[in-house]
């Protein structure tokens, strides 16, 4: 979703509002980067205007971050009476006609019975969309740092790491490692030595804006995570890697350490305790690479960002050396909640190994696209057609692609299996940070192959050669068939370069690279050799090169 570059400067043009007296509606207009991008800062400004004009005193309009239904910006909430209003109009006789409807209840749809809303679980965005990410007063209104002042004056680290272990949280970015015995390993490396807490906010993947729309929406509840994750482990001091690409995120994140260091629950002394946590940003040039945790901890460092060996792995030998927590967005977003309401509670939500609640972008041939967070098991047929409202134009759901580049696109026929780490292994993908790309018959998914493939050529750290020379002939076989060039000697050289790939580059970029290619070739291998024998797109988008270049090629 683009954010338009002046964004940041125009989203503070006018002050809420915010009446004294008992209030029948609050208009919550969403400020996060994609209804910023359909015009929310002038709904913002405009409704602040016309309200202060009509001299009313019981209506009142609040910034607020991401409210989900991402493409029907701009997104207007008002809670009082549970309504969501999309698309909204800056047109000033339009907006009196909608401040009438916020007062009395009527127009817009329903939340909590909208199927979009209805069969969500809100664990990590559970204040997006009803605090001001950019003032911490609201977010302790709404409960914020209560976990941290319980985690730091009742509780022993050990205690905190032993709750965040009983959850069953697994990583939230990609590999699902469980939260807990990392924790535990960092708590006994070093102790007594200095010790640092990262948060992974470098997020990559074509199609996913879940860490970026949770940080943009509610920065302080994964600051409060990162306090408590440095309690529980021994750090005092940690950093954000976040891109650069992503200004109105770092621009609130900053603000956010800014303000929660003048409030006392950031910095020396937190919650008039000895336990001290500092944090700073990190900004990164957009590599893709530098999600990975040792190519990251070198970015930080000063240092070209690219992967190393391993072991040592981070949690003993991390940033500068020293022990280091590394967990993505979604992760620390997720340990206030556990710690408030406790890791049982967590762990009653979810299926088999894979406990609590995944937050998704939902994006592609789906009706309504959007952020969503499900409790893990859900199947994707249950995501795409009941929470996404199905496939448009009366086309029929063909794959969904999830865990980005190094994920892979699982068939129509498999869309009633549940939505855990496990089985999105065995069908050939992965959980991956939460992208979920909703494809139809008029996609060709040897061009999705050859899309994925560039993407991983292109972002390649180039350290090893298996990733810097295997995805660059990959590619280059992919675009052969694509046109209608390869022959079926092609497509064996693509298998067997793909196993290489895999089995010998260094770091997960490499590694899952040729995912996407084996998934499209287990369950659309007939669509390859369309484009082979026939050299025919069943889905009509690859363009087939001339008979002559073709029979030349052979």
């Amino acid at each position: 979703m683009p954010e338009p570059d002046d964004a940041p400067a125009r989203a503070r043009h006018h002050e809420p509002v915010l009446p004294e007296g008992p209030v029948r509606a609050t208009a919550n207009v969403c400020h996060a980067a994609g209804c910023l991008s359909l015009g929310s800062d002038l709904v913002f400004d405009r409704l602040c205007e016309r309200v202060e004009a009509s001299g009313t005193d019981d209506v009142g309009v609040r910034r607020v971050g991401c409210l989900g239904l991402c493409a029907q910006g701009p997104l207007v909430k008002v809670p009082e009476h549970d309504r969501l209003y999309a698309k909204v109009p800056a047109e000033p006789d339009e907006l009196d006609q909608l401040v009438e409807q916020f007062r009395s209840g009527t127009g817009g749809l329903v939340v909590s019975e909208d199927p979009f809303f209805a069969r969500q679980v809100k664990v990590v965005l559970r204040h997006c969309g009803s605090v001001d990410p950019e003032e911490v007063e609201d977010y302790v209104a709404k409960g914020g740092y209560a976990a941290l002042r319980r985690a730091v004056t009742e509780m022993t680290p050990e205690e905190v790491v032993a709750e965040v272990t009983e959850s069953g949280l697994r990583g939230r970015g990609g590999a699902g490692y469980p939260t807990g015995l990392k924790w535990a390993t960092v708590a006994k490396s070093g102790e007594g030595g200095h010790k640092y807490v990262v948060c992974n906010a470098d997020e990559g993947d074509p199609g996913a804006f879940m860490d970026r729309s949770v940080l943009e929406s509610c920065p302080q509840q994964v600051l409060e995570g990162m306090a408590i994750a440095a309690y529980a482990v021994g750090a005092n001091e940690g950093y954000v890697y976040v891109r650069a690409e992503y200004p109105l995120t770092v621009r609130r994140l900053n603000s956010a350490i800014r303000q929660a260091e003048r409030a006392g629950l950031l910095g020396t002394a937190i919650a008039d305790t000895s336990f001290s946590f500092h944090l700073e940003v990190r900004i990164g040039a957009g590599a893709f690479v530098c999600g990975e945790e040792t190519a990251l901890l070198a970015s930080i460092e000063g240092r070209r960002g690219t992967p190393r060996p391993r072991p040592p792995y981070p949690a003993a030998a991390g940033l500068f050396g020293e022990p280091t927590l590394i967990n993505n967005v979604e992760t620390f977003a997720s340990i206030s909640a556990i710690i408030e309401r406790g890791g049982r509670w967590y762990a009653a939500i979810g299926a088999n190994k894979s406990r609590g609640t995944k937050v998704f972008a939902l994006a592609g041939a789906v009706e309504r696209t959007g952020l969503i967070e499900v409790p893990m098991g859900l199947s994707l047929r249950q995501i795409v057609f009941e929470i996404g409202g199905g496939v448009p134009g009366g086309h029929r759901c063909k794959a969904v692609q999830t865990g980005g580049p190094s994920g892979g696109c699982i068939p129509e026929e498999l869309l009633d299996m549940p939505v855990d780490y496990e089985s999105l292994v065995s069908a050939g993908s992965i959980m991956g940070s939460g992208g979920m790309i909703v494809m139809d018959e008029t996609t060709c998914m040897v061009d999705v192959a050859r899309y994925f493939m560039d993407f991983c050529r292109e972002e390649s750290c180039s350290r090893c050669v298996p990733c810097r020379a295997g995805t660059v002939q990959m590619h280059r076989l992919l675009d052969r068939i694509c046109s209608g060039l390869a022959t079926r000697a092609d497509l064996e050289r693509l298998e067997r370069l793909a196993a290489m790939v895999q089995r010998a580059s260094l770091c997960g970029l490499g590694q899952g690279a040729p995912s996407t290619v084996f998934s499209t070739l287990r369950y659309f291998k007939d669509e390859y050799l369309a484009h082979i024998d026939h050299r025919t797109c069943p889905a009509g988008v690859c363009e087939m090169a001339p008979f002559e270049m073709a029979g030349s090629g052979r």
